[in-house]
């Protein structure tokens, strides 16, 4: 804080829709151990992606897309659910749902699907929930990408805080998840 208790700020342009605002703090909140796994994993997928630091929370699609101020279907949900006992993550486009039934088959794994706890996601993602993203895992997951997300040519997903995402497309999202993209993973919400 300086004087007067106002937050010193530095703006940079983003998107040409999308201005994004960052806050000099003492500890940034990149450096939060989170987000330097998610940056790390983008490097070693080769992928060049920058993490946005947003001013309001993105724990839910509809706050990452009002805090960035782009249609609903191009917030990426990463959800973890069990099959059987086995993690699986889907990364479902904001305006959908996940068909959960669809899950085990498109992974060829046949047992009761489940959405997982929070305990469970933290465990085998290293995030809590609000802020899970779908690279820098703790722990490899088979992973299924909805093809909704293809009408976007930039989706945004959750950089492992609920006040970052970062800007991608699809098809660095699957190079970088070694996802597979399916039409059948998602249904109308």
């Amino acid at each position: 804080m300086v004087k007067g208790g106002e937050r010193p700020r530095l703006a940079f342009s983003f998107h040409s829709r999308m201005q994004v605002s960052f806050h000099k703090i003492s500890m940034s909140i990149l450096d939060n151990e989170s987000i330097r796994r998610v940056r790390s994993a983008l490097t070693e997928a080769g992928i060049e992606a920058r993490i946005i630091v947003l001013d309001t929370t993105a724990r839910s699609a509809q706050d990452a897309a009002n805090a960035i101020g782009t249609e609903l279907g191009s917030i990426v949900k990463s959800l973890v659910f069990l099959v059987g006992e086995q993690p699986v993550m889907v990364l479902v486009s904001g305006d959908r749902l996940c068909n959960e039934g669809n899950l085990g088959g498109l992974l060829n794994l046949e047992a009761r699907v489940r959405r997982a706890d929070a305990n469970t996601v933290r465990t085998v993602t290293g995030f809590a929930i609000g802020g899970v993203a779908p690279v820098g895992l703790t722990r490899k997951l088979p992973v299924i990408i909805d093809a909704g997300l293809q009408r976007f040519e930039t989706v945004y997903a959750a950089a492992g805080h609920p006040h970052c995402v970062f800007a991608t497309t699809v098809v660095d999202l699957a190079t970088a998840t070694g996802g597979k993209i399916s039409s059948e993973i998602a249904k109308e919400a």
